[in-house]
């Protein structure tokens, strides 16, 4: 059996601290999480590799430095209300719901919403819902959010999340076809007509598939 705790604990140190990421709130957040719980027993061994790995419904879970990076581009923070566009695993909500007050995470496979939220209700984390819809539409009923991650890319940063986004906020989202490299995005509203954006560095996503993702049709 692998020692999980010491493998986090390099992971962090290698992965993620190594790579100039400082925020020790997120260091800490991602040395609590159990990667190894959201990941299927196949694949368990392989929890802290420095690579994506296939979960459930198709899908994969993010690189380690990939969910950080994401996380401290979009400043999530103590005291923030966190929306986020493909929960997958359900492992970035879980780290973020270590550091945010609470965090809101989407996800249109059934599979994956009953997963995620099963782990969640396992380890206790108890501020982290997942709920099973149509992402790229965001969650306006409990809009604004301080920070809003999207694991999907789009061909563009969707409307109606920037208008869900909180003034101050950020939203941080990968922009591009699926079969190509993406170009990952943060999104600043400084004002309530006000957005500023910026590239931050190339990645690989699933699509985002919904009303105001590829498909151009809502999610049944």
């Amino acid at each position: 059996m692998p020692d999980f705790a010491r493998a986090r604990e390099e992971m962090v140190a290698r992965q993620i601290a190594g790579r100039g990421i400082a925020d020790p709130s997120l260091l800490d957040a991602m040395r609590e999480v159990p990667r190894e719980a959201f990941i299927a027993d196949a694949w368990r061994a392989s929890a802290y590799v420095d690579r994506p790995l296939p979960i459930e419904a198709g899908q994969t879970i993010s690189q380690p430095y990939i969910v950080a990076l994401m996380i401290a581009a979009a400043g999530v923070a103590a005291g923030h209300k966190v929306l986020e566009i493909g929960a997958g695993s359900g492992y970035a909500a879980a780290v973020m719901g270590r550091i945010a007050r609470e965090v809101i995470a989407i996800e249109r496979h059934g599979e994956l919403v009953r997963l995620a939220a099963s782990r969640m209700a396992r380890l206790g984390y108890d501020n982290v819902r997942v709920i099973e819809g149509d992402g790229s539409a965001g969650y306006p009923d409990e809009a604004p959010f301080d920070a809003i991650l999207a694991a999907a890319s789009g061909s563009h940063v969707p409307e109606a999340l920037k208008a869900q986004l909180a003034v101050g906020g950020s939203l941080v989202m990968p922009i591009g076809e699926a079969q190509a490299v993406q170009d990952l995005v943060r999104v600043k509203r400084c004002a309530e007509d006000v957005f500023e954006q910026e590239s931050l560095c190339p990645v690989r996503f699933v699509p985002l598939i919904g009303a105001e993702g590829w498909s151009g049709a809502p999610i049944p």
